[in-house]
């Protein structure tokens, strides 16, 4: 588990930008199966969450059309959350970080680890919008 300190402005970059952080298996289980769409970031400390994930997604809010919830758990810390998540991104492996998008609690839409690393946060915003465009 890494400490507080260290991830919360990992944790406000994504929180600034509108994304709501949920903590708890419940929480995250209500949030996937809601109504309209939700894009989830499972948030990490490694770089290329810092350079790539969470740019891509605050860029990606500046498209017409945007889902309707924003959502956010944090690898390596909300333990109980990544998990219930992650279940509901299989047949996807787990992998951190990674964006999911969800139509009326149906996975529509995902982003790996292996499509974000070493892709410009624009390169993985336009995917997202392009995502945004078919399913919001």
């Amino acid at each position: 588990m890494y400490p507080a300190e260290l991830v919360k402005p990992m944790r406000q970059d994504l929180a600034s930008a509108g994304f709501e952080e949920l903590y708890t298996a419940e929480a995250v289980e209500k949030a996937l199966k809601m109504e309209g769409t939700t894009l989830v970031v499972v948030n990490s400390v490694c770089g290329c969450a810092a350079a790539n994930a969470r740019p891509a997604a605050k860029l990606s809010l500046r498209n017409d059309k945007k889902p309707d919830h924003l959502i956010t758990v944090f690898a390596g810390v909300d333990t109980e959350a990544v998990d219930a998540a992650r279940n509901l991104m299989v047949p996807f492996p787990p992998s951190s970080p990674s964006m999911a998008l969800f139509k009326n609690g149906e996975l529509v839409h995902m982003i790996e680890r292996h499509h974000i690393e070493g892709r410009p946060a624009e390169m993985i915003a336009e995917n997202l919008s392009g995502a945004f465009d078919e399913f919001c």
